[in-house]
């Protein structure tokens, strides 16, 4: 109760003082060295604890505000219907939580609090400045505000503000110190710039700050597999799953990356684990159809498809690939009402745009010329930067002796593009933004005693590590490693041992449980043009 009635009072004292607020200060749009010097005094010079603490009841209570005005959210579960009204959560109760537990010194549950507060911040309908307003308030109430800094940095890259975003990114490592979402979106940056000698160094900072971040080892992962240095990848992905043994991300895509590299048994393994801990993921379980529709057959393929659609009616691309794997089958009417039901959910969203594009293609193959013009209009429509889609069109006109028309698609996908352009300037005096004592941060996570790793020579963190099959300072491979390495070995990781142990899984008992569904696949109309049982296909 002495919660409840302290969180009331605060609220309304907070309320009465905003309006002050904004007229005392108004919010700074650009930062200067010389405003971030005159910031402590910019309220009056006063320097007591009852006016900060004022203050930051004034900021929580604008936030409080102005979410209340956005879509609401429900952090623990995000329900794909929307149509669905989810449930409402008390803003400034999370708020309010997340003081209480900074004052108590659990920072990291804090954050998690507040960023999820903030995800609502950059999800508001159009108010781009009001956003900034508040952000740029929340930082002066409390420089050392991280998520603030992130959140403001973020909002600014969906506008293309790279530089920026760049600068609030500095300025956050520069109030409050080494964190692991300012190093990791840096180094999402540079990887977009194909700087990657920086980003493998922000990556490295990353994990460091929190070993235990499954999103920064995945993201390092990623990195390397794009640069083909495979063994370094393989070695990022067992870090990740062990940061997170249940990451659903962290098993597909690490599933995917082996299937790719022709290790399919071991794909399928990956993607197996990962529906094991997530049974409710449509994602997993359209990876492995399309695995199992490469490397098996059709039918097997399709009971994991219809499974998958069960699991999430609303997930567009279980649709979109079910539809392209019925029309490598011949089965076209079929494939045109997936690609319908898909546009059915949604015919606004990226995903719309790549289902109009491949259904479009198949019209194409088929000699319905004037559909497949229309449906790639009406891709380029929902997305007009699709290199994919304006390409295809214009090899479309070209095999139909248009290459005057084709040449006019190509110039126009060149005239309309937007490039938002990064420069390399900002990293000039980086290092003496970068915390100082970062290299003296304690290591979390002790590989030495990791019982996962049996290797005679005792293994070292991954970031320090070199040698056969290691990563140099910068986090690359060294010169002694197999950058072609495609085969599952070299780190010592005991996938068997970890899954018993983390995940109570039974390695031998991987096989997705289809119950009756197995049957739909021999007898249902999916496998023929027969079936008239579902969506019409559109006039086009």
């Amino acid at each position: 109760m002495e919660e409840k009635d302290e969180l009331s009072e605060e609220i309304m004292i907070a309320k009465r003082s905003l309006e002050e607020l904004l007229v005392i200060r108004r919010p700074v749009m650009e930062f200067s060295e010389e405003d971030d010097e005159a910031a402590p005094d910019s309220d009056g010079g006063s320097g007591n604890e009852k006016k900060q603490f004022d203050s930051s009841l004034t900021i929580d209570a604008g936030l409080s505000k102005f979410a209340k005005k956005m879509p609401i959210f429900e952090p623990e579960r995000m329900e794909s219907n929307s149509e669905k009204k989810p449930l409402i959560v008390n803003l400034d109760l999370a708020l309010y939580k997340a003081k209480i537990l900074a004052r108590n010194y659990r920072y990291e549950e804090a954050e998690i609090v507040l960023q999820k507060c903030w995800a609502v911040l950059e999800k508001k309908l159009g108010n781009i400045r009001r956003a900034r307003e508040l952000f740029d308030a929340a930082t002066v109430a409390d420089k050392r505000h991280i998520a603030a800094w992130h959140g403001w940095a973020v909002l600014e890259l969906k506008q293309g503000n790279i530089r920026k975003a760049r600068n609030l990114l500095g300025k956050g490592l520069k109030y409050c110190g080494g964190n692991e979402y300012i190093y990791q979106t840096l180094a999402l940056l540079e990887v977009k710039a194909k700087r990657y000698e920086q980003a493998r160094y922000l990556f490295r900072q990353a994990t460091k700050c929190n070993p235990k971040s499954c999103a920064s080892w995945l993201a390092w992962a990623q990195l390397e597999a794009q640069q083909e240095k495979n063994q370094a990848a393989r070695m990022l992905f067992e870090k990740a799953v062990q940061a997170s043994p249940k990451n659903r991300f962290a098993w597909h895509v690490w599933g995917v990356f082996e299937a790719n590299l022709g290790n399919v048994d071991l794909g399928k393994k990956l993607l197996k684990i990962g529906h094991a801990v997530n049974p409710r993921d449509p994602v997993l379980l359209q990876s492995l159809a399309l695995l199992e529709y490469k490397y098996s057959t059709a039918n097997i393929a399709r009971v994991l498809f219809r499974r998958a659609s069960e699991l999430d009616p609303r997930h567009q691309p279980v649709w979109i690939a079910w539809g392209w794997m019925e029309w490598k089958e011949g089965n076209l009417a079929t494939a045109r009402e997936l690609y319908q039901k898909a546009l059915s959910i949604d015919s606004t969203s990226e995903s719309a745009s790549r289902c109009l594009q491949a259904w479009g293609v198949l019209e194409q193959r088929v000699g319905n010329l004037s559909a497949a013009r229309r449906l790639f209009r009406s891709s380029l429509n929902i997305n007009s930067q699709s290199y994919v889609t304006w390409m295809t069109w214009a090899s479309f006109e070209e095999d139909q002796g248009n290459s005057v028309r084709a040449e006019e698609i190509r110039n126009l996908y060149f005239q309309q593009r937007t490039e938002v352009v990064d420069d390399a300037s900002w990293i000039m005096g980086f290092l003496d933004i970068i915390d100082p004592a970062i290299d003296s941060i304690k290591k979390l996570l002790n590989i030495d005693q990791n019982p996962y790793y049996k290797v005679n020579d005792s293994p070292r963190n991954i970031s320090e590590s070199n040698g056969d099959g290691g990563l140099n300072e910068f986090g690359g491979l060294s010169s002694d490693s197999n950058s072609d390495n495609t085969a599952y070995s070299g780190s010592g990781f005991n996938l068997d041992e970890f899954i018993v142990t983390k995940l109570s899984l039974d390695p031998s008992k991987l096989e997705v449980q289809l119950g009756p569904s197995r049957k739909f696949a021999a007898k249902s109309g999916w496998r023929s043009e027969n079936n008239k049982n579902g969506l019409t296909p559109p006039r086009l």
